[in-house]
């Protein structure tokens, strides 16, 4: 046995001999070749002048890199870019320690680890060299599950096989390679292959010479060989593979006897696994990444059918193609928690986690718990600790998150049973330090208090009160939370009387309830309430006087400056309504002009309304579209007309045509709005626009009916409704919203009666913080969408941008640029804020739009103008002249404004409610009533 061993050894170290031989010559030729090309003259002088002006270019880069490097050492671009540069100029030593740094700071990528371990076997060259690639293997084996690494780790410890014992450490790498990736359903075939190989190649060499009869000893090799390989086939087999079965018949033609029985239906099953899982494969091949929802539908499917192993690889395999994706990474180690609960396993799962995203305080929350909750050593967790602090969170109450994670670790350590312990003495400098921190670090940094409420410090008083029984520190600790600002609020009040109540004495809690009468300002009534139930239980008939006495004072004082304040707001919207009465009447004289001049030029009257002039009739019915916009009834006869501003002029043809074209008198049928859509924002100078917006719609669905809206005299009014058949076309015709027409952006809106639904707003993009999409303001009118994805795409993958335009489709110089993840959003904000673009100095910034003022709505002054009263025409409407033909002297005073609610008129406090001409009849004026009036003028 022995010898056969040696003589197996002996013929592999030929074949690595010849092998080496093969590659020295290859090596010797490639040398030649380049001494050749350095003999030729075919450089110019001006090619070198070139390429040493690209070298000084690298060089600078390279400086300003690592400069940017010594500031923030976090950031990730920079350091991508940084050995890329290094590695095109060829410097070794620097790439070699660029890389290094990275590593530490963060998992390298699959590409970024094959380039590195390629360039460190190009230079190894003796054996300890080899240990270093070898760790250098080990190292990138942990960042990621990826099986192009194991590969290329298994092949090169082929390398070796010459060396002690280098047999038996191939094959334990392959073995743990087929651990770690070998349930990989597209990529784990190549291992097992690789294996197969490797041991072939062995059988080879042990085969007897031609006509020579091998020995029991090179038999019993020969037989264990052999063997080995069946096994690799039938666990191969065992396992669902796409193409598995090319693997079932090579596996029969390499066998010199019939696969077993056991063998097939193993096989047979693992084919009905391969058919179930290959929809989920098929789906992640033809998806663009990141294939998060794939990804999804993947895990969901495999945790329903329970193989932990294949779990744990579909979750590795997602969590290598979405790295800077914490939610994925939050479910991979919940899972690793919950269910399999193996040391080594879960805590190296959370280190690569906050090393992926440290930005995220929930990894490191989690991290410390799993470290708690494996035994591991106090100073490891106090490490992870103070790794989490300088991870750079994005928010000041991601830093609250973590100093209350660790400081709950803290206090499960301390035993309270003894009076003092060095874990006790621990946790109290630990929550000193916590304040000192979130004062003097976060707040400096965020230009805010991360933990207003002082949530920290309560549970440090909790803590001294519950466990130490110390509670003067307890409540030195409240006395400087209530200095902090909160004594206002009656619920912080109440959380220091409940601790009082539970721990301290009856005359302290008297105390904290008389402060927080004295103090509270938004629930003053829930306190006073309190005071009396505990003096009702606990107090003496001189304590229930003072209580009623000082409540009783609390509350008037309130109520009186709460009638300050109504007074105040009243006042307000007095000033608000005679401005908004200010600006009606300045319209009014501007539309009397503007109507005065056409009569005097009737001949060169042109059609020269603006689209977004306000209206100063009701209509007969309206409904809300794309913001506050105005629609009206198809048939124009209720239409009002916009004030005329000289913003287009629309030519004589058009006004001719419009002037030809009979005013088509639709009905709007209510009924049917849950199949339409409001068109709006359209150009007044739209040829035929039945005709173009059925061409626009056609790819939504099948359209019933495309309604313009004109006014008396023809003209388009700048919207229409489309009518579908199916309410499921309405969903695909809303994603047209702002299409531009004709240079314009179409606005589309659900069609939808305000009058019954008067909160209704359409409004698709989002309102509140968006951590993966920045802000851009102070761009030129100029850029285009392809120059700021330009601009963004080095800093991540770019999903949508969007240039924020007016409503007539002219830039504001502002754009929101959207990315894959919250990580590529801050990382453009810190490369891009304050750089110079076209002669415009940019300003980036996390999409955080501010809120919105309901008072600031448009939908104030058009309640303004509804408090005024309708008025009433007769049975032939509107007539073509409002002059009065009844002498000014015989004018009654007008009736004082009355508020108008819900339709009705509302009369004044303390005045008599005046009937109106529309719902009394006025009453006969007789000669001598006119005598009396002409007297008095």
């Amino acid at each position: 046995m022995a010898a056969a061993v040696r003589e197996e050894e002996t013929q592999l170290e030929e074949m690595e001999e010849e092998t080496g031989a093969s590659e020295a010559v290859g090596e010797e030729k490639e040398m030649e070749s380049e001494d050749e090309g350095e003999m030729e003259p075919d450089g110019s002088d001006a090619e070198g002048d070139e390429s040493s002006d690209d070298e000084k270019e690298n060089q600078a880069e390279i400086q300003r890199l690592e400069e940017q490097l010594s500031i923030n050492a976090f950031d990730y671009n920079c350091h991508v870019d940084l050995i890329k540069l290094l590695r095109q100029a060829g410097e070794l030593v620097k790439l070699r320690r660029a890389r290094q740094k990275m590593s530490e700071l963060f998992p390298l990528t699959e590409e970024i680890w094959l380039d590195w371990l390629k360039d460190e076997i190009r230079m190894a060259e003796e054996e300890s060299d080899r240990e270093k690639v070898y760790e250098l293997f080990e190292k990138a084996a942990k960042d990621y599950i990826c099986p192009e690494i194991w590969l290329e780790y298994a092949q090169y410890s082929i390398g070796g096989i010459g060396s002690q014992g280098g047999i038996e450490k191939v094959r334990e790498i392959f073995d743990r390679a087929l651990t770690a990736v070998g349930l990989h359903m597209t990529k784990g075939a190549a291992i097992w292959e690789a294996y197969r190989e490797f041991e072939n190649a062995i059988l080879g060499t042990l085969q007897p010479a031609p006509g020579s009869v091998p020995t029991p000893e090179q038999q019993e090799v020969l037989n264990a060989q052999l063997n080995r390989i069946h096994t690799l086939f039938r666990r191969q087999l065992a396992i669902p593979f796409l193409d598995m079965e090319v693997t079932y018949a090579e596996y029969g033609e390499w066998s010199d006897k019939p696969i077993p029985d056991s063998v097939t239906q193993l096989y047979k099953k693992a084919l009905q696994q391969m058919e179930k899982s290959k929809p989920y494969e098929e789906a992640l091949l033809v998806a663009e990444p990141p294939k998060l929802a794939e990804y999804q539908t993947y895990i969901d499917y495999e945790l329903k059918e329970g193989d932990p192993a294949r779990i744990q690889t579909i979750f590795e395999r997602a969590v290598a193609e979405n790295c800077l994706v914490p939610d994925m990474w939050a479910k991979l180690t919940q899972y690793l928690d919950r269910q399999l609960k193996i040391k080594d396993l879960v805590l190296s799962s959370h280190d690569r986690a906050v090393r992926n995203c440290p930005w995220t305080v929930g990894l490191w929350k989690s991290y410390l718990l799993a470290l708690e909750r494996h035994g591991a050593e106090h100073k490891t967790v106090s490490e992870i600790f103070e790794k989490a602090l300088n991870a750079g969170f994005i928010q000041a109450t991601d830093y609250v998150h973590i100093w209350q994670a660790y400081l709950d670790y803290l206090r499960r350590r301390v035993d309270f049973t003894k009076e003092s312990s060095k874990e006790l003495e621990e946790l109290r400098s630990a929550f000193a330090r916590a304040l000192d921190y979130m004062k003097q670090d976060v707040e400096e940094r965020f230009s805010e208090s991360g933990d207003p409420s002082c949530m920290i410090m309560q549970n440090w008083a909790r803590v001294e009160a519950l466990h130490c029984k110390n509670m003067q520190k307890a409540r030195e600790l409240w006395d400087s939370i209530m200095t902090k600002g909160n004594a206002k609020f009656a619920n912080m009040w109440l959380e220091y009387y409940n601790l009082e109540r539970c721990h301290g004495d009856a005359q302290h809690c008297r105390k904290a309830l008389h402060r927080a009468v004295q103090c509270t300002s938004d629930y003053p009534e829930h306190v006073c309430e309190v005071l009396l139930s505990f003096e009702r239980v606990e107090g003496t008939l001189e304590d229930w006087d003072t209580a009623v006495q000082k409540t009783e004072t609390k509350l008037s004082r309130v109520k009186e400056q709460r009638a300050k304040e109504t007074e105040k707001e009243a006042l307000l919207a007095k000033q608000e309504e005679e401005k908004a009465e200010q600006r009606r009447k300045k319209k009014a004289q501007k539309k009397k002009a503007g109507r005065a001049g056409e009569k005097r030029k009737a001949e060169e009257e042109e059609d020269d309304e603006d689209e977004w002039g306000d209206e100063s009739e009701q209509p007969a019915k309206k409904h809300r579209g794309e913001g506050d916009e105005t629609m009206e009834t198809e048939s124009g006869m209720f239409s009002r007309k916009a004030p005329f501003q000289k913003t287009s002029q629309v030519p004589a043809a058009q006004k001719a045509r419009a002037a030809a074209r009979p005013v088509q008198q639709v009905p709007h049928d209510s009924s049917k709005d849950h199949l339409s859509v409001f068109v709006s924002n359209l150009p007044f100078s739209l040829q035929d626009p039945e005709q173009k917006l059925r061409d626009v719609f056609q790819s939504c669905g099948l359209i019933e009916q495309v309604r313009p809206v004109y006014n008396p005299q023809g003209t388009f009014r700048g919207y229409c409704y489309v009518q579908f058949e199916s309410q499921v076309f309405v969903q695909e015709a809303l994603k047209l919203d702002r299409k531009e027409i004709d240079g314009r952006p179409m606005f589309v809106s659900p069609c939808i009666d305000k009058n019954k639904n008067p909160d209704f707003k359409v409004f698709k993009y989002s309102t509140s913080l968006e951590r993966h999409k920045i802000f851009i303001s102070g761009l030129p009118f100029s850029c285009t969408k392809e120059q700021l994805e330009g601009m963004f795409k080095e800093h991540g993958t770019v999903k949508d941008i969007r240039l924020v335009t007016n409503r007539s489709g002219k830039p504001k110089g502002l754009a929101y640029v959207e990315f894959e993840n919250e990580a590529q959003a801050s990382h453009a904000v810190l490369k891009v804020d304050g750089t110079v673009f076209q002669n415009h100095t940019l300003n980036v910034a996390i999409s955080n739009p501010p809120r919105r003022n309901p008072s600031d709505k448009p939908e104030s002054s058009r309640a303004m103008g509804s408090m005024m009263p309708p008025q009433v025409f007769g049975a032939r409407g509107r007539g073509r002249t409002q002059l009065s033909l009844l002498p000014r002297a015989l004018h009654r005073q007008s009736a004082p404004e009355s508020k108008t609610e819900n339709g009705t008129l509302q009369s004044r406090p303390g005045e008599p409610v005046q009937e109106t001409s529309a719902t009394a009849p006025q009453k006969q004026m007789s000669n001598a009533d006119f005598s009396r009036l002409l007297m008095k003028k």
